[in-house]
């Protein structure tokens, strides 16, 4: 019994005397796990022995595999035979080049080691293009060390200490690459302090990654480089008129259309009214503060949409078809009192008569030589607008909604869909618009009348909806499609 506890007190006196011999600077532990284990197996037992190298990030941020079709609509199906393998190897290219725009490439996954010495900036640190700026926060905390040697290294720029003094060790001033040493962890900290990162290409948005180690552990943190942008305000006007513009978008309805701006007129007599005409005779249409607009003959529903959204100078504007019917319980203010309480929506839709149409749009990426997968589910919604229990997000709404009017044109309606089209501008929008439908924002609808003319054109044969299928497979780089 005698001889164990002999055995463990001489145990105990040498491993106290091994760390204090590491705390000041006479052996250098990482020398010493080394030799003892090797890389990638020395077990983990808190911060100051978590030393061995684990190769972090970057990681590719996707990991895609394919997507499933069953049941879906497959859209290279629908493209010429004789023109696939063209379109297939422009799409590809075309592809990459999008990606390579949105900066994907550099949106990768960073992982930061436990407990690491390393102190940095993970996120908020914007540089404007060919400009210099201190990286704020860099830091080093270490127990004590005859020496302390970090490293910082870039793609897109250069590093400096600003104002180094004689005898401070900094090597690589200017360059990609720079070191910094002291023997005193204090020094060493206000020389990080002073490290400036200077962008050295030109690019609107963009992105760095900065390599920061020291000894075994090593940190990556990115920076935005970005051109600031100017603000575009619209003014919110004083009252209803000055607020909103009501659009709408007319071929061969003459008769409602004027019913239509007759109903407007009995609810709000001096709002303005913005009509896109494409009809194959044009008539004339009179009003107080309607703004008339003819187009070619027969150019199609989402043309027609973006000529009236060009000509909106108010912060909103109000989309009816030209066939809604206004009425008492027809209430805009009540769709910008919601824009204006939750300013992160761009767009809140309402019903027609009692038909509160939404739906939901599930998005899988899919193979990245396939394409995506798409599928939209009719009336279904995410969750509530916070403060509004009769509005809930979706990601589509019914043809009468309010929009802001800039987050709308960054959108765009694509004139390629000429007849059949609402999906598509929701579609365009996935993940940049915040949408929502509203119980109680209700338009009426006028009674159909036969219009043979008329349905020629709403109702196209099947070689314009396998042009639209076509038409998906290359712009939304989708596989897939199932409505």
């Amino acid at each position: 019994m005698n001889f164990l506890l002999k055995l463990f007190l001489i145990g105990l006196s040498i491993t106290v005397l091994g760390i204090c011999s590491i705390q000041y600077g006479f052996l250098d532990f990482t020398d010493v796990t080394n030799r003892l284990f090797p890389l990638g197996m020395f077990p983990y037992y808190g911060p100051n022995f978590f030393t061995y190298d684990l190769s972090i990030g970057p990681f590719p941020s996707k990991n895609r595999s394919s997507c499933s079709c069953n049941g879906f609509a497959i859209l290279a199906q629908n493209v010429q035979v004789d023109e696939l393998e063209n379109l297939q190897r422009r799409r590809s290219e075309e592809y990459q080049k999008y990606q390579l725009r949105l900066g994907t490439k550099m949106d990768s996954l960073l992982l930061s080691q436990a407990n690491s010495p390393l102190q940095y900036p993970t996120q908020g640190f914007e540089v404007p293009p060919l400009t210099k700026r201190v990286i704020p926060g860099l830091a080093l905390h270490a127990q004590r060390r005859r020496l302390y040697k970090v490293s910082l290294s870039v793609k897109s720029g250069v590093l400096s200490v600003e104002d180094v003094l004689d005898g401070e060790q900094v090597d690589g001033q200017g360059q990609s690459e720079l070191s910094i040493s002291s023997s005193s962890l204090t020094q060493l900290n206000d020389l990080l302090s002073r490290v400036t990162y200077t962008s050295t290409i030109y690019h609107v948005k963009t992105k760095d990654l900065v390599h920061f180690s020291f000894e075994a552990y090593e940190a990556i943190f990115s920076i935005v480089i970005k051109r600031p942008s100017v603000p575009v305000l619209y003014d919110p006007g004083t009252d209803i008129n000055t607020q909103v513009t009501i659009t709408t978008k007319t071929f061969l309805r003459y008769e409602e259309l004027n019913i239509l701006i007759n109903s407007i007129r009995q609810v709000y007599p001096k709002i303005k009214i913005i009509v896109a005409d494409d009809s194959l005779t044009p008539e004339k249409v009179t009003g107080n503060n309607v703004e008339h607009y003819i187009m070619p003959p027969a150019q199609g529903w989402f043309a027609g949409r973006n000529l009236a959204v060009s000509q909106v100078t108010t912060k909103y504007f109000l989309w009816v078809d030209d066939d809604y019917i206004f009425n008492n319980n027809t209430r805009i203010e009540s769709f910008v009192e919601i824009m204006e309480k939750v300013p992160e929506l761009d767009v809140v839709g309402g019903a027609v008569g009692k038909n509160q149409f939404y739906f939901h749009l599930q998005y899988e990426e899919g193979d990245e030589e396939e394409g995506g997968c798409l599928r939209r589910f009719h009336r279904k919604k995410h969750q509530s607008v916070p403060g509004f229990k009769d509005c809930f997000f979706v990601d589509g709404v019914v043809n009468y909604f309010l929009a802001r009017t800039d987050a709308v044109r960054r959108v765009g309606f694509d004139p390629f869909l000429k007849r059949v089209a609402h999906t598509e501008f929701f579609l365009d929008g996935l993940g940049d618009l915040l949408i929502a439908s509203c119980k109680g924002l209700a338009v009426g609808h006028q009674k159909k009348r036969k219009q043979s003319n008329y349905r020629k054109f709403r109702f196209p044969g099947r070689n314009d909806g396998k042009n639209k299928l076509a038409h998906h497979y290359f712009k939304n780089y989708l596989k897939c499609i199932k409505y």
